[in-house]
This record gives structure tokens, sequence and C-alpha cells, in this order.
């Protein structure tokens, strides 16, 4: 039986997760005309090697599988409402991105470098060192994930690119970006700063709003659970 008070949490934690996402789509996008103006050293990329991109606050990862083709997830919410590949293989937009995560469907898609890196730098094997763990060899990490190419359920927190990625290359799906980010939560529920914040804020909602359920409820109950949590 699941648990609800995790279920909270865990969704709590994602559309968090996803407002800092936010400043990471506005940065670059998919099929802007930005990508066709950066060339790529294609020559130097081994089929099987992690391809990521660093932005902003995070950073986007894909399996070389060679020819100029990378293999990446890709959130989408045009797989939710048509079939049509003719449609659904297209670059896809920022809106499609965006809707695609906050209806966690997905796809392990396959690009161009170019089409996947928009226009960004491309780190190669970069998780190799920062996780300091052996890598499969080149081969079974490229099969691993032509084998996994297709729809997927996404989560911000529990399946993103980062865990589709570390699992080719590692034989396990893991995320330090989403976990350092659960990190970062439990630091601010620690500070006790934040009670007294949450508290502020339940009031000042109140006056602003009246002494409704909705207001007094969560006046109460969230500095409630912040201090016992901290």
């Amino acid at each position: 039986m699941k648990n609800p008070m995790l279920e909270a949490v865990s969704l709590v934690l994602e559309k968090l997760l996803f407002i800092s996402y936010f400043k990471f789509f506005s940065s670059g996008a998919p099929g802007e005309d930005k990508a066709g103006n950066t060339l790529y050293e294609i020559s130097s990329f081994l089929r099987g090697d992690v391809l990521e991109v660093p932005r902003t606050h995070l950073t986007h990862y894909g399996i070389y599988l060679g020819d100029n083709r990378v293999a990446h997830m890709m959130p989408d919410i045009l797989l939710a409402l048509t079939d049509d590949k003719g449609l659904t293989q297209k670059v896809v937009s920022n809106k499609r991105l965006i809707l695609g995560v906050i209806g966690r469907v997905a796809s392990i898609r396959v690009d161009t470098v170019e089409d996947f890196a928009y226009g960004a730098e491309i780190l190669v094997n970069h998780l190799d060192r920062s996780l300091k763990k052996k890598a499969l060899l080149n081969e079974e990490v490229a099969q691993r994930a032509e084998k996994l190419l297709g729809i997927t359920p996404y989560s911000l927190l529990w399946n993103n690119c980062e865990h589709f990625v570390t699992y080719c290359r590692f034989g396990t799906a893991i995320s330090p970006q989403a976990d350092k980010f659960c990190e970062n939560v439990k630091i601010i529920i620690r500070d006790q700063r934040s009670v007294l914040a949450s508290a502020v804020l339940g009031l000042a909602s109140i006056f602003c709003l009246g002494l409704t359920s909705y207001t007094t409820l969560p006046a109460i109950f969230i500095p409630f659970f912040l201090w016992m949590a901290g």
C-alpha cells in the first residue's frame, strides 16, 4: 500500500524541481536557430559515449549511437495526443517539452547531435569522472540505449534523462542532479527560518483573504510540519 504522506512529499518535490526547470527551458530550446550556428567535432565521439549539455541549472544527457545520432530521454506531451510519428519525430519544442514534464510522458528518441545540444557546449563522458564509477563497454552502453527506445513514463525525480544515461553507462539508474535538489530542500526544511517565513506568509494570507479554511489550515499545518521535520 502506498504511503499518502510520501506521495504528497514526492509530488511537492517534483513541482519544486519543475519550477527550477523553467530557467533551463528558457535558456535554449530545441529547434531554435542557435543550433545551426554551432559546429561539433562529431568525429571525436565514440559509439556509447555519454554526451552532456550543461545549462544554467541542469545538465541534459544522451548516449551517442554513431553516425551523428544521439539517444536521449525527452518529455513530450504530443506523445499522449497522437500516434503520428511524422509529428512526434520532429524536434521537440519548448511547449511540448514543458507540457510533457507536467503530463509525465516522454520518449527515448534519436536526434542529431545538433538537435540534441541546440547550440550548447558538449561534454563527453564527464559522468565517469564525477561519479567515479566504472563504465560498461561502449558497445554494451549503446545497445542498452537502443533497446530502450520508445515511449516511457517521465519523472523529474525518479525517471529523467540522467537516470536513462546512468543505467546505460553504469548499469544502475541514478540521478545526482535530483539527489542534490532533494538535499537542498532538506536544508531549507531544517532551517528554522523556514518555519518563521511560512508562519508569516500564512498570517499574511489570512489578513489579505480572510479567515477561511483554505487560508487558516495551511497557515497552521505548514509551519507545524516544517517545525516537526526540522
